[in-house]
């Protein structure tokens, strides 16, 4: 039993949204995400997916992109990214949801020994920072803290964003510093893409393992994050 993640699947197929725009590793990504997927990740695992699974901006038209995930090997927690618009209230979504999905709000899934928290996160304060987006940190910092504070019994916290957790420049943020004030062990995001390496956080900062797994990033596979309820080796995600 191992633990996966994966993030900005940008599935469409109840919209026109095509990726391949965006370059020509993104044609066909949907079929390239399937088969990588069914080749690495068994019914028995469990995919964190950290947000802008689908294009859609009702629920109705993201049914189809959740019907493609939920039909795909594992268990899902699901985050909520900055372009789900389609994602509204948990009781509907519950509802709408394929069995093997479980939506991540506020609370905290115990998942192979591990407490799975997290939030959607924003833009980082900066000197430009708007009042509105001030406002929009602060409802997600609070957010993060209350599925941290979630967190019940034995287990290290292992955290999923969407936004990124703090900015390389800096190597701080206040949302490295819930992280750290709660003891988490991992972090998983997404929301970047075609960035260079070095750019983002990745790897060990602060002892807290950080992953980027935006999907273009990853080779368009969920990476593996722990096996057998330990944390995976460098070798056995690629």
């Amino acid at each position: 039993m191992s633990l996966f993640a994966v993030s900005d699947l940008h599935l469409g197929f109840a919209v026109d949204k095509p990726m391949d725009r965006f370059g020509p590793e993104w044609v066909g990504h949907a079929e390239k995400l399937a088969a990588r997927w069914r080749e690495r990740v068994r019914d028995t695992d469990t995919v964190l997916v950290c947000g802008d699974t689908s294009w859609a901006m009702r629920l109705d038209e993201a049914r189809p992109d959740l019907e493609f995930v939920g039909a795909l090997p594992g268990r899902k927690i699901l985050l909520k990214g900055n372009h789900d618009y389609w994602w509204g209230s948990l009781r509907k979504l519950r509802q709408a949801l394929p069995p093997s999905i479980v939506p991540l709000q506020k609370d905290c899934i115990a998942v192979e020994g591990w407490q799975v928290c997290g939030s959607r996160g924003w833009l980082l304060p900066s000197p430009e920072t708007t009042p509105e987006d001030a406002g929009i940190f602060a409802r997600e910092l609070g957010r993060l803290r209350l599925s941290l504070q979630a967190a019940r019994g034995e287990g290290p916290r292992l955290a999923m964003l969407h936004y990124p957790p703090y900015a390389v420049a800096t190597g701080s943020s206040p949302v490295l510093d819930l992280l750290l004030e709660f003891g988490v062990r991992l972090c998983v995001y997404g929301h970047l893409h075609a960035v260079p390496p070095g750019s983002y956080p990745e790897g060990m900062h602060r002892g807290i393992e950080f992953h980027c797994v935006s999907l273009d990033l990853v080779d368009f596979a969920p990476r593996c994050l722990v096996t057998g309820g330990a944390v995976a080796s460098p070798r056995s995600r690629e």
